[in-house]
C-alpha cells in the first residue's frame, strides 16, 4: 500500500514544483514576448508634413503593445522584400515580426516604400531604386523623431529594420551618405549639405546586403545578420554581384570593432525557405524559422546594443 501511494505521490510532487518553477520564470522587455496581444493602427502616412496627397508608398502600419504604459520606447521600422518591384507592409514576415518585436515591448512601424515601375535588368536599375527607397527609409525616421512623443518613442532608439530588398534599404540608409550611393547609383549629386550619414541605434539585416563594404567605416551602428548558407539571391558572400552579403558584413565589421552578431541557417535559401519560390506562400517550418532569427535579433538588440 505503501509503495502504491509513493508510485502517485511522488510523481505528483514533481509536477507541483515543475509547474512552480514555470510560474515563476522571469520574463525580460525588449528580450521576451512579455506582452500577450498588441493593437494595431493600418494605413497611417509618414510624408512630410505638407504634403497634399496620400500616397501608397508613404503609408505605414503601427503595431503597438497593447496596454503598455511605458515612455521613450524603441522603435523599429520594418521594411518588407520584393526585390524592389513588388511587396507590401502586409507581407507575411513583417506582420510576425512586427507583431513579435511589439509583444516584447517595442514599437514598431512596417512601412511602403517606392518600388521600381520597370523590371530590373541591369545593376544600375537596382540601384537607382535602392536610392529612391532608402530616401523613403529616411523620411520614416525623420517624421518618427519630429513625433516620438506622439508614439511614446525614444527618438535615439530607431532601428531600421528588414528582410531582402528590406535589409538592404536598412543598411544602406545606415551606413552610406546619399552622395556616395546616388554616385554609385549614376543619379545627379543631391544637396552637398545630404553628404552626413543618418544616425539610427541599430540594423537588423535579414538575408540582405551592402553595396560597398568600406562604408562600414562611416559609422559604428550595431548590426545583426541572419541568412541561409545556400542563398543564392543575395549571396552570404561577395560572388561578382553587386551587394556584399551577411558574412562579409560581419568580417569587416568585426575587423572594424562594430558590434554586430551573424545567424546561419545551414542547407537554407533565401528568406530561409529550403528551395526559394517568391510566388508559393510559406510553411509553418519557414516561419518558425523566421522567429528564431526575430528571438536571435531580439537577444542581440537586448544584450549590445540597449544593454539593458
Amino acid at each position: 500500500m505503501t509503495m502504491f501511494k509513493q508510485t502517485f505521490i511522488l510523481p505528483g510532487i514533481l509536477c507541483f514544483v515543475l509547474a512552480a518553477n514555470a510560474q515563476t520564470v522571469k520574463l525580460y522587455r525588449y528580450k521576451d514576448l512579455v506582452f500577450p496581444d498588441v493593437t494595431v493602427k493600418r494605413d497611417l502616412s509618414y510624408a512630410p508634413a505638407g504634403s497634399v496627397s496620400k500616397k501608397k508608398y508613404n503609408l505605414f502600419d503601427l503595431y503597438l503593445p497593447k496596454d503598455d504604459k511605458a515612455k521613450l520606447r524603441p522603435l523599429i521600422i520594418w521594411m518588407h522584400g520584393g526585390g524592389f518591384i513588388f511587396g507590401t507592409k502586409e507581407a507575411k514576415g513583417i506582420e510576425l515580426w512586427s507583431k513579435s518585436f511589439a509583444q516584447r515591448g517595442y514599437v514598431c512601424a512596417a512601412i511602403n516604400y517606392s518600388l521600381s515601375k520597370t523590371p530590373l535588368f541591369h545593376s544600375y536599375d537596382l540601384k537607382k531604386s535602392c536610392y529612391y527607397a532608402v530616401q523613403d527609409a529616411k523620411t520614416a525616421v525623420k517624421y518618427f523623431r519630429q513625433h516620438h512623443a506622439d508614439y511614446n518613442i525614444d527618438p535615439d532608439k530607431i532601428i531600421l529594420a528588414g528582410n531582402s530588398a528590406g535589409g538592404i534599404i536598412a543598411l544602406q540608409a545606415a551606413y552610406c551618405n546619399d552622395a556616395d550611393l546616388a554616385k554609385m547609383a549614376g543619379l545627379p549629386d543631391p544637396d552637398p549639405k545630404h553628404d552626413e550619414v543618418l544616425k539610427v541605434a541599430g540594423v537588423i539585416n535579414f538575408w540582405g546586403g551592402i553595396l560597398d563594404l568600406n562604408w562600414l567605416k562611416n559609422t559604428r551602428v550595431p548590426i545583426v545578420s541572419v541568412l541561409g548558407s545556400n542563398d543564392k539571391i543575395v549571396n552570404p558572400t561577395h560572388k561578382n554581384e553587386s551587394f556584399y552579403g551577411g558574412e562579409d558584413i560581419h568580417t569587416q565589421a568585426n575587423t572594424l570593432g562594430i558590434p554586430n552578431e551573424l545567424k546561419v541557417f545551414d542547407g537554407y535559401a533565401h528568406e530561409l525557405q529550403k528551395h526559394f519560390n517568391p510566388v508559393f506562400s510559406v510553411g509553418k517550418s519557414t516561419k518558425k524559422r523566421w522567429l528564431e532569427a526575430g528571438q536571435f535579433a531580439a537577444v542581440f538588440l537586448y544584450s549590445s546594443v540597449f544593454k539593458y
